[in-house]
């Protein structure tokens, strides 16, 4: 609680290629609002088709990121994977708290996404169609083992059905600001992911004010939102 006793809100920036971050977030939502009374909202990016916008860019999803947090006065934000680079485009925000990174990244002035990713030794497999980033050649099984081995089916089955396509521009456009920078930031490493290596997850959480390595895939809070919300509780009081 702030001094004048008003919960602070969290935000959730969801990653590439998948759509509707509340229903990625909401097992750990549920838990942490029932936890603390904290509520979640996620951010809608108009680079996944989630807006009225035909398309978007980085800047575009920054600048939805920034109109979320004009809405609040207290936040404590939280990017996953692709969400990291949206927070660092957006800037700092006066509203923001503290920054959580869930294998994410903390991108300097001048990358964009698809630099960082350049180097993974097996990327996720992707094609272009249109202008717009689409995943290639994943299924449920396909999806669901290599994003997330650590949940029920019913889960992967849930999760495939949320993958989208994204403008190509989102993954070319080159970050002109360092919003993770500004404020105390944790960056949490998850150490059985099989989408974004540990080794570059490292990389970038070496940038944030502390790191935390939990033994999950690459969506924690949906396999383990316990953990995440253990995580989250310290930074919301």
């Amino acid at each position: 609680m702030t001094a004048t006793g008003t919960a602070p809100t969290l935000v959730f920036v969801h990653g590439a290629l998948v759509r509707d971050g509340s229903w990625w977030w909401r097992p750990t939502a549920d838990l942490l609002q029932e936890r603390t009374g904290v509520a979640s909202v996620a951010v809608a990016l108009p680079s996944c088709g989630e807006t009225d916008a035909d398309g978007g860019d980085l800047q575009d999803d920054a600048s939805a990121l920034r109109a979320v947090l004009d809405a609040h006065d207290d936040v404590v934000l939280v990017g996953h994977s692709y969400g990291g680079t949206v927070i660092a485009e957006a800037g700092a925000h006066p509203s923001v708290r503290h920054v959580v990174l869930v294998s994410s990244y903390t991108p300097p002035v001048g990358a964009s996404q698809g630099s960082t990713m350049s180097g993974e030794p097996d990327p996720v497999a992707v094609r272009v169609d249109d202008g717009r980033v689409v995943l290639d050649g994943y299924d449920e099984a396909s999806f669901g083992a290599r994003f997330l081995q650590d949940a029920d089916e019913p889960l992967q089955r849930d999760a495939f059905a949320r993958t989208t396509s994204q403008d190509a521009a989102a993954f070319g456009a080159t970050t002109t600001r360092t919003g993770w920078a500004d404020v105390d930031s944790t960056a949490v490493v998850c150490t059985e992911d099989r989408s974004t290596t540990v080794a570059l997850q490292r990389s970038h959480a070496a940038r944030a004010t502390a790191t935390v390595e939990l033994p999950t895939g690459h969506h924690p809070f949906i396999s383990r939102p316990d953990l995440v919300v253990e995580l989250l509780e310290p930074l919301l009081a």
